[in-house]
């Protein structure tokens, strides 16, 4: 989740550019702002890191807790 102007949104997707490269998983930006339904739930949480409903991280990437679960669901 995350927002076009979000400083802590575009440094957390640089961050997991290389995990997802590394781990060969896709990233999905969603926009908060474009879903009220997203907005109502992720609104002061942003950035947020998901896989599906699993909350992985927020405002900055774990990077181990990150690393530890794509191994895992490899």
């Amino acid at each position: 989740m995350s927002r076009g102007y979000c400083h802590l949104c575009h440094d957390m997707e640089l961050a997991l550019k290389p995990l997802a490269e590394e781990f060969g998983a896709s990233i999905t930006v969603l926009d908060v702002d474009a879903d009220p339904v997203l907005e109502a739930r992720y609104d002061e949480l942003v950035p947020v890191l998901l896989h599906g409903e699993i909350e992985l991280c927020h405002y900055f990437l774990d990077e181990a807790k990150t690393r530890e679960y794509l191994a895992g669901i490899r």
